[in-house]
């Protein structure tokens, strides 16, 4: 964990995919959950149109 470097990694990946237009892919997720109705990009990044991103940076102890 980069603890309270995260939210700054975060920031820079998270800029780096609004200007490159790559969503960057989770890894390990094998088997996605088939009611939760999202777009997910497994195991390799994918070229799409993204205009805003979420990013959630918490370090230990939920702060």
């Amino acid at each position: 964990h980069l603890l309270g470097a995260a939210g700054a990694v975060e920031a820079i990946f998270s800029v780096l995919a609004i200007n490159s237009q790559v969503a960057p892919p989770t890894i390990n997720l094998d088997e996605p959950d088939e009611g939760c109705d999202l777009d997910f990009v497994p195991h390799t990044a994918r070229n799409m149109d993204i205009d805003v991103v979420l990013s959630n940076s918490f370090g230990f102890g939920g702060t």
